[in-house]
């Protein structure tokens, strides 16, 4: 028996040792490559006190937290781009997967956890937070650990007329967002934050560090609205800014069915996006409670517009395109533009009332548990259909679901789907974001309510674009399918189901720029684009 209890525990020693070892490795090889000793004190592994508070603290859907989530060996924080080139080195070296995180955005938590039992190391760029903006040239450098709202604050430090077409949740890593394309208030009439993007510096897999020039072409219009974690590390972006004027307008008015909702929202269906491109038009969807009877449900349309330009030139303009909704100077306020991003932050994701410069700031689709998905409409949604749609937001699982939907049209129109990534131009008349929350006692039931976005999205499907079904890479949806674990021969025709949806014909060219820059397929992840050939 003894002799067996020791086989037993020297297997077990073993185990735990082999498991150690990795990280070990990794550890010394970073302290070989990384010039000096002092990366030792920006790296956390998982016997580190503050190794939950560090992989935490950027975590934006909650789901990805819970003791079943996998987790890194690891959590790198660099302070330079040495100390990225170091861990890409010794991930590479020891066979260790790559996730990379800005602002902990991804909704699938991609950037933090991954869906596959594979050993992996976290590259947090929360110390890369330099912004240099050149007021004269009207450019800006950024780190990609900045957020939106640090970015938009010292752009408004330096100039009250410039400003930069990103999103309006404040605590968006630029790294993350501007890799995906990134829309927000200014995109009608600028287009998004990856179609402002000039110039860029990127370690690739080979721990070079590149710009637009040495990167050449291909590669440059990849990491502009192609996704994160496929084509290496964005370090710093070179953004083009743009013109605004001091003040701009804003204004929220909500309907409930009581007072004409649907038929207003079908209406604004046809005239959203052909509204001028100086107005940022959209309506937020949720369940609250009747203004006539408390204790009865109803749903509300929140329609929540930015415009460039002053209250007496916006009234006019909405008597003449949407005189339905009735709006009146005392609906509207004129503010800065920097001010309008957290205004329409706090109407449209139900954030609290907070200061531009909390990284911690709580929506529907941070620092909550929350599953979303997206859609784009080119034909106007039938009131029935409406009228369906909102049966479901009685349900018991809707009781903090929201659908967003944005107008497109204005500058999108007149960017080809093929001058970027990002395909989702002409003939879209709004995209929607759907989304449910829930708190952390109901997250043992979470699969009712994931179970109820998949109906609603199913319901949708006679109503959205077909062929293919159309999706936001910055609105990540594991759902539409995912990649293999390994690198199989199979990889690109596994990958090509979800990468259409996301990139249309673009997912082809993006595969072939990955193939030149990284043909072993080392930046890699759930959704990531592969080579053509392994």
């Amino acid at each position: 028996m003894f002799p067996f209890l020791f086989v037993v525990l020297l297997s077990l020693s073993w185990r735990i040792n082999a498991s150690a070892l990795p990280v070990q490795e990794f550890l010394h090889c970073l302290s070989l490559r990384s010039q000096n000793s002092s990366i030792a004190k920006l790296v956390y592994t998982q016997n580190n006190s503050s190794y939950s508070s560090v992989l935490k603290s950027a975590a934006q859907n909650f789901r990805f937290t819970t003791p079943s989530t996998p987790t890194p060996l690891a959590i790198v924080t660099p302070l330079h781009a040495f100390h990225i080139q170091a861990a890409v080195y010794c991930c590479r070296k020891h066979g260790l997967q790559v996730r990379t995180r800005s602002g902990g955005h991804d909704f699938e938590g991609l950037s933090y956890t991954s869906a596959y039992e594979v050993p992996f190391v976290v590259i947090d760029l929360v110390n890369l937070r330099s912004v240099r903006v050149n007021v004269e040239k009207a450019t800006a450098w950024v780190e990609s650990g900045v957020t939106v709202d640090e970015l938009y604050d010292e752009i408004a430090r330096k100039s009250k007329t410039l400003a930069f077409p990103a999103g309006i949740c404040p605590t968006l890593g630029v790294g993350g967002h501007l890799s995906g394309g990134g829309y927000g208030l200014l995109f009608r009439k600028y287009g998004l934050g990856a179609d402002n993007v000039i110039d860029a510096r990127l370690i690739d897999v080979k721990g070079r560090i590149l710009d637009k020039k040495s990167m050449e072409e291909d590669l440059f219009w990849a990491i502009r609205g192609g996704g994160g974690g496929t084509f290496g590390i964005v370090l710093a972006w070179k953004l083009k800014l743009v013109a605004v004027p001091a003040n701009v307008t804003v204004f929220t008015v909500r309907k409930t069915l009581e007072q004409n909702a649907t038929k207003l929202v079908h209406r604004w269906q046809s005239i959203a996006h052909k509204f001028p491109k100086e107005m940022y038009p959209s309506i937020a969807i949720a369940r609250v409670n009747s203004n006539e009877d408390e204790e009865k449900m109803t749903i509300q349309a929140s329609f929540t517009s930015m415009f460039l330009g002053s209250i007496e030139e916006l009234i006019p303009l909405m008597e003449e395109k949407f005189p339905e909704l009735g709006l009146v100077k005392e609906d509207c306020l004129e503010m800065s533009w920097a001010e309008s991003n957290l205004y329409t932050s706090l109407y449209i994701l139900r954030s609290p009332s907070e200061t531009l410069l909390n990284r911690n700031q709580k929506s529907s689709i941070s620092k909550t548990f929350f599953k979303a998905k997206s859609d784009f409409v080119k034909q106007p949604i039938p009131e029935p259909a409406f009228e369906g749609l909102w049966s479901k937001f009685y349900e018991d699982e809707a009781k903090s679901a929201s659908m967003l939907f944005v107008g497109f049209g204005g500058k999108m129109d007149e960017i080809l789907e093929t001058e970027y990534p990002y395909p989702h131009r002409a003939g879209n008349l709004y995209t929607i974001l759907y989304t449910v929350d829930w708190e952390e006692k109901e997250n043992i039931n979470s699969e009712k309510f994931m179970s109820w976005m998949r109906r609603v999205y199913n319901y949708m499907t006679p109503y959205v674009s077909q062929s293919p079904r159309e999706a936001y890479i910055n609105y990540r949806d594991l759902d539409i399918g995912t990649n293999k674990i390994n690198n199989s021969k199979r990889s690109y025709a596994k990958a090509r189901v979800w990468g259409v949806k996301y990139f249309k014909n673009n997912f082809n060219r993006l595969a072939k720029v990955k193939t030149i820059v990284d043909p072993q397929n080392f930046f890699r992840h759930e959704q990531s684009i592969p080579p053509l050939l392994l």
